[in-house]
Formats: C-alpha cells, sequence, structure tokens
C-alpha cells in the first residue's frame, strides 16, 4: 500500500519527534511549536492522535497523558516515500538514471556508502528466469537500452526530472 506523504503540520510534528528522539507527551511537542508559531495546544494533540491513528505513532497511557513515539525513523519514512515514487514509473531503469543524474556529489557519496553497507543482493538463476518472464527489459541489454533511452529523451524546460545538462528539443 502506498504511503502518503505527510500534510504540513503532521509534517512538523513528526519532525520534531525524530528530533527529540524519545518519547513525548502532547505538552513536549506543543511548547516546542509554540516558540515557532501561534498554536493551540488542543491542535497538536488532535495531530498526534490522527498520526497514531494511521500507525505512524505508538501510544501508551501515563497517568492522565499519552506519551506518543514514532514507529519508525525518518529514515524509514523517507525511504518508503522513495520506494513509493519508483513504482509509479513503468521503466524504473530509466527513473534510476534520471534520479543518479541529479545527485549532488555529497548524495553521491551516501549512495557509495549506502551501497557498502548493503549490497545489493546478487541475482540468482531463479530471479533471472523470473525477471525475463514478467519484463522483456529486465536483461542487461533492456536495463542499457532503457539507461540510453533515458539519457537520450529531450527534458521539458524546466523539467525537474531531467538529467543534469540535458536541454530542450527546442533550444
Amino acid at each position: 500500500m502506498p504511503v502518503r506523504r505527510f500534510g504540513e503540520l503532521e509534517s512538523v510534528v513528526m519532525e520534531r519527534i525524530w528530533r527529540l528522539g524519545r518519547p513525548v507527551v502532547v505538552r513536549d511537542v506543543y511548547e516546542d511549536l509554540k516558540a515557532e508559531r501561534a498554536i493551540a495546544y488542543t491542535t497538536v494533540m488532535t495531530v498526534m492522535d490522527k498520526l497514531h491513528s494511521k500507525g505512524w505513532l505508538r501510544r501508551e497511557s501515563r497517568g492522565r497523558a499519552y506519551e506518543y513515539e514514532a514507529v519508525a525513523a525518518k529514515e524509514a519514512y523517507t525511504a518508503r516515500l522513495m520506494r513509493d515514487a519508483l513504482a509509479t514509473s513503468e521503466n524504473q531503469a530509466a527513473a534510476f538514471v534520471h534520479f543518479l543524474g541529479q545527485l549532488t556529489e555529497q548524495e553521491t557519496r551516501a549512495l557509495q556508502a549506502a551501497l557498502e553497507i548493503c549490497p545489493p543482493a546478487q541475482p540468482t538463476a531463479d530471479d533471472a528466469d523470473a525477471a525475463a518472464s514478467d519484463t522483456p527489459a529486465a536483461d542487461a541489454s533492456g536495463i542499457a537500452a532503457a539507461a540510453a533511452a533515458a539519457t537520450a529523451a529531450p527534458a521539458e524546460p524546466g523539467d525537474p526530472a531531467a538529467p543534469a545538462g540535458a536541454s530542450s528539443s527546442a533550444d
């Protein structure tokens, strides 16, 4: 099931909870937020209750209040959003090419470090057979062709998905 992005206030509340890195009561988040914006205690309480209902926060009763804690790390949430975005593409190889073409040096180093920690699984013969029967472009030549097509495709002016240095055919 796709992960919905947080609403603006949900995002602000989750950022605070992740930053605090410990179980919190509504008052903790409210006090932190009211320093930056005019907000009602009941608004924060409602947002945290909704985040709990959606499965993003767990809570335990502590006297007359609930103590909330994030169910997943911010990085896990980000990874789920990335997977969902990739799943929307009919040509995942081309989507990867566009994505990789937009990485900054810092992001490239982070990707390299992540691949050292969690290298891609080596496909087995069964995986190759399944991929070949499921998607014709899953073999190496199909991926190479998809990557070449993605880099050769003309970019629309102002297209944020265009690889760096791509230009419109109208140039």
